[in-house]
């Protein structure tokens, strides 16, 4: 194994490692929620507080790694972020705890935007396009960490010695990855605050991603209600719709690379549109157990590219240093991610929920027609295809 697949491979563990945390966390909620004996509102509202960490962490990440590196940042942002799990488990109150979620958000949102930053320096290295493969690691790490998840509730593991365990591992695989994960070199020296506002290509990007994002929040938060509601799926298959999407957007981000290698980036987020409205569609027009699962695995398909592409032509920028560019994409999208979910529920409240999903649907018809424009450029190296939009 060459030094270049090395540096793949420890980068690749790093993404796994944080998708393990964060699935970790997700899998104990429940067992937060008695400890704390929180009702359904009080339970949303303090599950908030993580979204707010990670938007706070934005702008401190893209200045953070500008000024400093990726490199040191992962690494004292890694550390940060694999301690701060078991703290979770051993908050003894709810005031303890907003703040600890908080910290967790934030480190969350460093490593994100840290480790994309060293995944597209070391894919202009390599020549091709890898980026998502490593978010197709994060998901894959999601599917590992539900799994050990219910393994440690069923031996009733409690929060706090789960967490830890996870810990170790997360620590063990920095320990193993760190001289693998290098300064990357300087691509462009826009740095500044991140806090303004972004040219015109990279305002489109972020309302691609932006879109992507709001659909993915939707999948992530309504697939269960959907088939349990609309679909009338057996209680057995509830889970169906969710496990359908999740594991084609795992998939389909190891196959999203070659795919935009052979027909460009722009091409791939072109079609990822179309999908993710053939797929809502489909599930809106027939919503039967088959043609919703065949359309759940659609608009996994669709959203799978969404934002490893994206963030691979931002972090071309010219007039931006990568985690910069990253860190004003990120902050657009985001607002789609915690827009969608409630969206949906206010829409729902007063049509059905059907009536959400479909005008969600046109989310994709926007990704398409966002990067279909023919005035402006992707910035995307030479040795990389180059597409036309505007």
């Amino acid at each position: 194994m060459n030094y270049l697949s090395k540096r793949r491979t420890a980068l690749g563990a790093m993404f796994f490692f944080v998708g393990l945390c964060f699935a970790t966390w997700a899998a104990r909620i429940p067992d937060i929620q008695s400890r704390f004996d929180l009702s359904e509102g009080e339970l949303g509202t303090l599950l908030l507080f993580l979204p707010i960490g990670s938007l706070l962490g934005l702008p401190l990440a893209g200045w953070a790694v500008h000024h400093y590196g990726s490199r040191r940042v992962i690494m004292i942002g890694g550390i940060c972020y694999a301690l701060t799990l078991p703290l979770i488990g051993l908050s003894p109150s709810i005031l303890i705890l907003i703040p600890v979620l908080i910290t967790y958000g934030l480190l969350g949102n460093v490593m994100n935007i840290s480790l994309n930053t060293q995944a597209l320096d070391l894919e202009d290295q390599m020549g091709k396009s890898i980026l998502a493969s490593f978010h197709g690691l994060w998901s894959m790490a999601g599917f590992v960490g539900a799994g050990l998840g219910a393994g440690m509730i069923f031996l009733d593991f409690s929060p706090e010695l789960h967490f830890a365990i996870v810990m170790g591992i997360a620590l063990t695989i920095i320990l193993s990855s760190h001289r693998f994960i290098i300064k990357e070199q300087k691509v462009s020296e826009g740095g500044g605050l991140v806090l303004k506002r972004p040219d015109a290509l990279l305002l489109r990007i972020g309302m691609i991603a932006f879109l992507g994002m709001m659909c993915e929040g939707c999948m992530f938060d309504w697939s269960g209600v959907y088939f349990k509601k609309v679909v009338m799926a057996d209680p057995s298959l509830i889970a169906l719709g969710y496990v359908a999407f999740m594991g084609s957007m795992a998939s389909g981000r190891f196959i999203t690379d070659k795919i935009a290698a052979r027909y460009t980036k722009v091409a791939v987020i072109q079609i990822s549109g179309i999908l993710i409205f053939s797929g809502l569609a489909l599930s809106v027009a027939f919503p039967s157990i088959v043609t919703a699962t065949i359309g759940f695995l659609l608009v996994g398909f669709g959203i799978a590219s969404i934002i490893p592409l994206s963030y691979s032509i931002a972090g071309r920028s010219k007039l931006y240093s990568p985690s910069v560019a990253l860190a004003l994409v990120s902050t657009i999208s985001f607002f789609g991610f915690l827009l969608g979910p409630p969206l949906i529920g206010f829409i729902a409240e007063l049509f059905d929920l059907k009536t959400s999903f479909a005008l969600i649907a046109i989310n994709g018809l926007g990704i398409t027609l966002l990067s279909s424009f023919r005035k402006g450029v992707f910035l995307i190296p030479q040795k990389f295809k180059t597409s036309t939009v505007s």
